[in-house]
């Protein structure tokens, strides 16, 4: 019997590689989805039953060639996280109109084609997880957010709708809020004085995320909010 397939979009050093391990000890061949090939291959070698697949997000006309491939070489994708997610920080004054566009795309559009080439699977299956990590600045726009809070406020609302939308198919979709920063060996550089309690574990984020997949469609989550108990919301 074939594994079930579990689709992460922007797979990085970080909660990406974490959603795949998690997935892929829970018993998932995990295809993994990113730009950087070099990063790609190294978890393809880490993580059992994973393959690579080098993809822009930005690039929402190469989506249905991406995932047919999957399909053919993987099988039906039964579970996508989404998490692609950067963008430029800056206020008004320093956010060009290239800058704007290209977060939207990322954290938007790239959603978007990625959930539609999944969810005639879905649908045939009577059933499956979309699953969309965002962030606070979906719920706020600061100062110096000016196109990373409008992109992820789009990609909520996004969201929000698909999950209305596709309910009724017994498609689980669910949004994300990492409210925190990550612990990543750069930012623990960045921030040499902080203690551990100060980040968000990504694997502790995987076991949330991972656990969205088994709930029963009388009591489905459609936002999480994750955070360090020290993080000030």
């Amino acid at each position: 019997m074939s594994k079930p397939v579990c689709a992460v979009v922007g797979v990085g050093p970080g909660n990406g590689a974490s959603f795949a391990r998690k997935f892929a000890s829970e018993g998932y061949a995990v295809a993994l989805l990113a730009r950087n090939k070099d990063t790609l291959k190294e978890l393809e070698e880490q993580i059992p039953g994973s393959k690579a697949f080098v993809y822009d997000v930005t690039a929402a006309e190469k989506a249905g060639e991406t995932f047919e491939r999957i399909k053919a070489e993987m099988g039906p994708v039964e579970v996508l996280v989404y998490n692609a997610g950067s963008g430029m920080f800056g206020s008004i004054d320093d956010t060009t109109p290239e800058a704007f566009e290209s977060s939207w795309r990322v954290n938007a559009l790239g959603c978007l084609a990625c959930a539609k080439q999944v969810l005639p699977d879905m649908r045939k299956a009577k059933g499956g997880n979309i699953i969309v990590i965002g962030a606070t600045a979906s719920l706020r726009g600061g100062a110096n957010f000016a196109a990373f809070a409008s992109a992820k406020a789009a990609q909520r609302s996004l969201v929000q709708s698909m999950a209305r939308h596709l309910g009724s198919d017994r498609i689980h979709v669910s949004y994300v809020i990492i409210d925190g920063v990550i612990d990543l060996e750069r930012t623990r550089q960045m921030m040499p004085d902080k203690p551990d309690e100060y980040f968000l574990q990504p694997d502790h984020i995987a076991e949330s995320v991972f656990l969205l997949t088994r709930q029963p469609p009388s009591a489905w989550t459609f936002e999480l909010d994750l955070r360090p108990f020290g993080e000030n919301w």
